[in-house]
């Protein structure tokens, strides 16, 4: 059991409304030292509200939250200066280069100015941006843009970060470097707190995950945790030859009692009985088909989201009019 001082952030019943609209209808939160949590949930669920709320952007209605012990709003100032934030989009100054948006930072961070040069100097070279540190940020890709937006949130030093879908618009492969980068900060005792519209990405990054619908935490767990929660599992079986394939989709339907899903030739239904899988290789073995593919899988994540809400996952930009940060 986690101890006061294990708990880096922490929120009981947090609500959140603007006018007749509830973004958070009661949420809590635990997230221990050195952990990811992600956040999932569909578009318009509150994610992007709780982040606000826990960096001191927004006053909660009701309820309490406190981030290194300090309550997000009696203590906002200490708050702040414990967390970093990278939003959906990049914040840096394109016009500035690399070291100059991150010399900027740590002056206004109250740096002394060699201080600050060396903690940009540090950074660049962690996020493998020193070749390009002259260059202004404008000419970056958007990997390096979004590699530059994580250094500049980290250039306080912060011992929380939050992350609001930081890997938006990024290619498999700036995406993969960025999640390198996240899990090097984590193995130096960070602790993030990770919103995503990618389950990939939380499975691959979070200690824990909580999904979110309409302001409410509906399911919380591991991600293996949450993969068993359905009760289900998936069938995939692929013939030899594609003449065969009307056959196993009539041996799959009649064997798990499900529709089959046909992508090519992999047929794939859902499973509550581990038992269809022999069942299904003596049907097929009796009928002389050839399989190339035959696996029975727990669900993933994208299915237990489905189950769960109703939908996928999708952008939470969480932009109503009715909730957007007062000027």
């Amino acid at each position: 059991m986690s101890t006061a001082s294990d708990i880096a952030i922490q929120a009981e019943g947090l609500v959140k409304r603007f006018g007749e609209t509830t973004a958070l209808a009661g949420v809590d939160l635990q997230i221990p030292t050195g952990t990811v949590l992600g956040v999932l949930g569909p578009n318009g669920a509150g994610k992007t509200t709780a982040v606000r709320v826990l960096s001191t952007l927004l006053k909660p209605d009701a309820g309490r939250a406190t981030v290194g012990g300090y309550d997000v709003v009696r203590h906002a100032h200490q708050v702040r200066q414990l967390i970093g934030l990278t939003g959906q989009y990049a914040a840096v100054d394109e016009s500035l280069t690399g070291t100059e948006n991150l010399l900027l930072i740590g002056r206004l961070l109250g740096m002394q100015r060699a201080e600050a040069r060396q903690r940009a100097k540090e950074l660049l070279a962690d996020f493998d941006l020193t070749d390009a540190a002259g260059r202004a940020a404008g000419t970056y890709s958007g990997g390096m843009r979004r590699r530059l937006d994580l250094a500049a949130s980290l250039v306080g030093r912060p011992r929380m970060l939050y992350l609001d879908e930081p890997t938006t618009g990024l290619d498999p492969r700036a995406r993969n470097e960025l999640w390198g980068v996240i899990r090097s900060l984590v193995s130096r005792g960070v602790t993030v707190l990770l919103t995503t519209q990618y389950l990939e990405e939380a499975d691959e990054l979070a200690d824990t995950i909580v999904v979110i619908d309409h302001g409410k935490i509906i399911a919380s767990g591991t991600p293996d945790e949450l993969k068993t929660m359905t009760g289900t599992r998936t069938l995939a079986v692929q013939p030899q030859d594609p003449i065969h394939l009307s056959q196993v989709t009539s041996t799959v339907r009649e064997l798990t009692g499900n529709e089959p899903e046909v992508d090519n030739t992999l047929v794939t239904a859902a499973v509550a009985d581990p038992a269809v899988l022999p069942a299904v290789v003596r049907r097929l073995d009796d009928a002389g088909v050839v399989v190339t593919e035959l696996t029975l899988r727990s669900s993933s994540l994208d299915e237990v989201f489905l189950s769960l809400t109703g939908g996928p996952a999708g952008n939470d930009n969480d932009t109503t009019s009715t909730e957007r940060i007062p000027a």
